[in-house]
């Protein structure tokens, strides 16, 4: 198995994130340190990340969380803000976010210690649907509508078009739903930008089949069976998950 998915599955984190700790020079298989992406790790290889021996997961966890405005999607912050992992110190598992939510955005996060499912919801070519509630300034028109559903040109490159919505409208905001499948730094912020209005707040709700619901924020609660299966179906992932108890917290 290749080092990266081994980490994977080990519960590290995504494989993009295990190909960064190993260019990092933070992996080490048998007590030397690797940093070429090929590796393969065979049974009875010890696999150290900075200096901690990791073996794969007996079981795979799968965390809904409502996150709110102010924590970081990191398991460490160098500025020492608080993180999402911050309440799950004290979980069976380690958890990793699938994906990021930006410091001043809040809504559903997904975490789980899954790389495979990770690294296929987190790849835009399984074009898994993620849908934020954006309250921008001013009115939209017609055709800045038009613009965001056909597709808006960042870093030199189209967006794919956005399914947009309007909720409400005013003359000083107008509160729309927005569906994306791609995963660029800031896109929904970046797309409303693009077309002359300024994101004013902004809240994840739904990721695949996966809705917040009248969840709170800081709430988390597990994924059910049956949601896990629809979760790895729209990211064309095995179906086949072991039930877990299903647990809710406030945090």
């Amino acid at each position: 198995m290749r080092l990266q998915k081994y980490l994977a599955s080990c519960g590290v984190a995504s494989r993009r994130g295990a190909e960064e700790l190993i260019a990092q020079g933070l992996v080490q298989v048998n007590g030397v340190t690797v940093q070429e992406m090929g590796t393969l790790v065979a049974e009875g290889d010890e696999v150290r990340v900075r200096g901690e021996l990791v073996e794969p997961e007996g079981e795979m966890r799968y965390v809904l969380y409502f996150k709110p405005i102010g924590e970081v999607t990191t398991a460490m912050d160098p500025q020492g803000r608080a993180t999402v992992l911050d309440h799950f110190r004290d979980y069976p598992v380690r958890l990793y976010p699938v994906g990021r939510l930006d410091f001043d955005s809040e809504g559903l996060l997904l975490l789980t210690n899954d790389g495979d499912l990770t690294a296929r919801l987190t790849h835009p070519s399984y074009e898994v649907d993620k849908g934020y509630i954006a309250r921008i300034s001013g009115d939209i028109s017609e055709e800045s509508l038009r613009q965001l559903r056909s597709g808006i040109l960042l870093d030199d490159r189209m967006t794919a078009p956005a399914r947009v919505r309007v909720l409400r409208r005013d003359v000083s905001f107008a509160d729309l739903l927005m569906t994306i499948h791609e995963g660029r730094n800031r896109q929904v912020r970046r797309m409303v930008e693009a077309v002359g209005h300024r994101v004013l707040r902004l809240k994840r709700v739904a990721y695949g089949p996966l809705q917040l619901g009248q969840m709170q924020r800081g709430q988390w609660r597990e994924l059910t069976a049956d949601e896990v299966t629809a979760l790895k179906k729209s990211a064309g992932a095995s179906a086949s998950t072991k039930p877990q108890e299903s647990r809710r917290r406030e945090s």
